[in-house]
């Protein structure tokens, strides 16, 4: 069933208007237009507002519950749903998809700001595994700026979210590159969910640690501020680089892995070391691999970065966003497997340790085996 894509207006706009929307996006897909349930001049608001981009809670609440008795109306369980919403309507979605992350298949969060201090969850890795597609004006005056970049540090670091992200020379518009890169994005998700399936729009859908193999009794949280990493492609992490040694002991310990051979990487820039599977030991499922075909299920970047990218099981990636050690490829669930994430370089012999023991469970994934305790 193909994905229903539902166009969600700004504050004092109609549905109409950003119905129009839809003729440039993917043909293939089924949309549909609300209208805000609050009268607002001649147009229409989702919520009550205390300032710009700030909902009153118990409003923002009131329109959720009306829009998700609505929205089971006409998508059943078992179709996929992806929100679009522009300026008070992307905040309106960032409120839905926080609210309940395993309800949809992923959001547009279009020159707007998420709701944050209304009463919907931002804890770290609240959205891991739900891709989101975020676009903001650089010269946008109607969105505060503290909201916009709030809104652009959480979803590209600590939300988990696989976020394709992009800000553009505009005001408080779309621009026409954030447009086609919104259709591409729209076409690649629904492809990854005709390939792979969703699992329906269940309250309960996201694996509990306890369904999977663990990667320890307790992942410690990581010291410090999270590194920058970068939000285009190439992925990299850009401070905060692993030492040049540490950087050889990971490679040797991983390279010492049961049945792993090393190479260039297949997926990955000139100089990244791949970590590959022998026909004979890659048993595990083709999501367990960041590149099926190669076997390779994780990579270490150049020496200028450090850092790795790994895939690893929705429940195990969560938990290393949530304590600090990863971030989610921008990619996943789009083109590549759902739990490929950005791994940290290791600063210390500590952090080797722990680093060592995530692409530790990445290979245990991969070869059919038992996610192995930390070190």
């Amino acid at each position: 069933m193909a994905p229903l894509v539902v166009l969600l207006h700004g504050r004092g706009s109609r549905e109409t208007e950003i119905m129009a929307l839809a003729d440039a996006l993917p043909p293939e897909l089924a949309y549909a237009a609300v209208r805000a349930p609050i009268a607002e001049g001649p147009g229409f608001a989702w919520f009550a507002n205390r300032g710009i981009g700030r909902p009153v809670p118990e409003s923002l609440r009131a329109a959720m519950h009306w829009f998700n008795a609505w929205l089971d109306g006409v998508a059943p369980p078992g179709r996929p749903v992806l929100l679009v919403g522009f300026s008070g309507g992307a905040a309106f979605a960032g409120g839905l998809v926080l609210d309940n992350p395993d309800h949809f298949a992923g959001a547009a969060i279009l020159y707007g700001t998420l709701p944050f201090d209304a009463g919907v969850p931002t804890e770290a890795a609240r959205l891991a595994g739900v891709p989101v597609f975020v676009a903001q004006g650089e010269r946008d005056h109607v969105i505060p700026r503290d909201l916009l970049d709030r809104t652009w540090q959480y979803l590209t670091e600590e939300s988990g979210a696989p976020t394709v992200a992009r800000r553009d020379p505009v005001g408080h518009t779309l621009a026409p590159g954030a447009l086609v890169g919104l259709a591409g994005w729209l076409a690649e998700r629904a492809g990854y969910i005709a390939r792979h399936g969703f699992p329906g729009r269940e309250p309960a859908r996201r694996p509990a640690l306890s369904d999977e193999p663990t990667l320890c009794e307790e992942l410690p949280d990581r010291a410090g501020s999270r590194p920058r990493v970068s939000v285009t492609i190439p992925q990299q992490q850009l401070t905060d680089n692993a030492p040049p040694e540490l950087q050889e002991k990971l490679f040797a310990r991983l390279s010492a892995l049961v049945g792993v051979d090393t190479g260039q990487s297949a997926i990955s820039v000139p100089g990244a070391r791949g970590f590959m599977l022998s026909p004979a030991t890659a048993t595990g499922p083709a999501q367990a691999f960041l590149v099926p075909r190669a076997r390779e299920f994780a990579h270490l970047h150049p020496g200028h970065d450090g850092s790795l990218h790994v895939a690893l099981p929705a429940g195990l990636a969560a938990d290393v966003i949530r304590h600090g050690w990863a971030t989610a490829h921008p990619l996943a669930g789009i083109r590549l497997t759902p739990g490929m994430v950005l791994v940290y370089g290791p600063r210390d012999e500590h952090e080797l340790d722990v680093v060592t023991a995530i692409v530790s469970a990445s290979h245990a994934w991969a070869t059919g085996k038992s996610t192995p305790a930390a070190a």
